[in-house]
């Protein structure tokens, strides 16, 4: 084993650590700082893969970027979705995506500014393939998305798959598409097409056998840790954002209606309490009153009869009637006795 060979596992088992440990960390500091380094590694290897960085193997070329860097983004997004969820998960790709785009963008115009400058060429800032990182930027996307069906698919009852069988089985299946999509759109159909594909397919099984390990690890022991259990969620979560933002939205206007209502109930109800306490206030007050007709007097200086007063001013209502006195006075030829 020369010493590319030593450098390149040291490199990968050191990056595995970190993604997996920064993770770990999500409970005492959020998600921020494992974003923070995504990003950072999805540059780097953006770089590496523009500069043709390479270890030969027995025979197997290994390209740093993809054996390294880009295995480790796909366990960073590997651990975020299973233990986090979608929502999260969309983060993630959204950070790699938007990385992956920026950098060749930058690598681009720093060589421009240095040509309109009239400045040599920077040696070590590779000039991006525009096909190339197009390349790689759609495929990230779909084998990233792919990662999130495969694995729920694999979750299903019925296929009773041990939990070590569904991390390689997940991880071997991006690690091949992400082959295929990426070596047609790059290199597809040149004269190298089938040899590129052929090697980067064992290369790329050597590297899940390598990296399944670290996953199943991880699962086993943030499960037991954190008392959670590995959830199964529908096949196509990691795609249901519009459906999750229209639930939110509704259930936000179903808040905000009932909140409305409850604060139009509760004027009305104040509403109400202020005249009843007005009305009453009126009532208790001093009430002139004539000796002779009984007729009352009210603020503006008019004599109402009471029966008027006191119904403008309270709900009750007066039904006329004669009592036993008034009748024996009035009407004495009617003996009621």
């Amino acid at each position: 084993m020369n010493n590319a060979t030593v450098i390149l596992i040291l490199e990968a088992m050191a990056i595995y650590f970190l993604v997996l440990w920064s993770h770990s960390l999500r409970h005492r500091f959020g998600l921020a700082h494992f974003y923070a380094l995504i990003g950072g590694l999805t540059a780097i290897m953006s770089w590496i893969t523009d500069a043709g960085v390479r270890v030969e193997v027995m025979g197997i070329t290994f390209m740093v970027g993809s054996t390294v860097f880009y295995t480790s983004l796909l366990l960073s997004v590997f651990v975020v979705y299973v233990f986090d969820g979608p929502q999260a998960t969309r983060v993630a790709i959204s950070t790699i995506v938007g990385v992956s785009i920026l950098v060749p963008v930058i690598a681009l115009v720093l060589h421009l500014q240095m040509k309109i400058t009239g400045h040599s060429t920077i040696g070590f800032v590779p000039i991006p393939s525009l096909r190339i990182n197009a390349a790689s930027v759609i495929a990230t996307l779909l084998d990233l998305i792919f990662l999130a069906v495969s694995w729920e698919f694999l979750g299903k009852e019925r296929l009773h798959l041990n939990l070590w069988i569904r991390v390689f089985v997940t991880l071997l299946g991006v690690m091949w598409l992400d082959v295929i999509l990426f070596a047609t759109g790059a290199f597809a159909p040149g004269p190298e097409y089938i040899r590129i594909i052929k090697g980067t397919f064992l290369s790329r099984l050597v590297i899940s056998v390598f990296a399944c390990p670290f996953l199943w690890i991880y699962f086993t022991r943030q499960s037991k840790k954190n008392g959670m259990e590995i959830e199964n969620r529908p096949v196509l979560a990691i795609l249901r954002q519009v459906a999750e933002i229209k639930k939110e939205l509704t259930l936000a206007q179903q808040e905000i209606e009932s909140r409305k209502k409850l604060e139009r109930e509760r004027e009305k109800l104040i509403g109400e309490l202020q005249q009843a306490l007005s009305e009453i206030k009126t009532l208790r007050g001093f009430l002139p009153i004539c000796a002779n007709c009984k007729k009352v007097r009210d603020d503006a200086g008019y004599w109402q009869q009471i029966e008027e007063y006191i119904q403008e001013r309270s709900d009750a209502r007066f039904s006329h009637s004669i009592c036993p006195e008034c009748t024996k006075k009035l009407y004495p030829e009617l003996n009621l006795e």
